[in-house]
């Protein structure tokens, strides 16, 4: 091989390598803002017919995502994968806020993505 095909080679490798670095960085963004919003929401969180503060779910879901992290390499695996449901159960996550009746959290999840990625 000569040197400019194996230069080319070498590069195109760096080229996707940081590509992919990049997508994971992004991902992470988006996951940091769900974790962010939960925080910030003045909603009830409930998982396994419990009743949890926004903080409480928060250590929760962090605790998942950093347990979790080989179950998922998208923002929506994420969410359908970790953060919307019991893995002993299997039983959906709910949310609460404002008084309304409670619903399964995986579509607040996805509304506040696409806000963040609106942005």
């Amino acid at each position: 091989m000569n040197r400019y095909a194996l230069l080319l080679l070498i590069l195109s490798g760096l080229f996707a390598a940081s590509n992919i670095v990049r997508a994971g960085e992004s991902m992470d963004r988006e996951i940091d803002y769900l974790l962010e919003a939960v925080a910030a929401s003045d909603c009830i969180f409930i998982r396994n017919g419990k009743e949890h503060e926004p903080a409480s779910a928060v250590d929760h879901l962090q605790m998942k995502r950093n347990r979790g992290k080989r179950y998922y390499s998208s923002t929506e695996e994420f969410i359908e994968k970790i953060a919307s449901s019991s893995s002993w159960s299997g039983d959906p996550y709910l949310i609460a806020c404002a008084g309304a009746e409670p619903s399964p959290i995986r579509d607040w999840y996805l509304q506040a993505l696409a806000e963040f990625r609106d942005q």
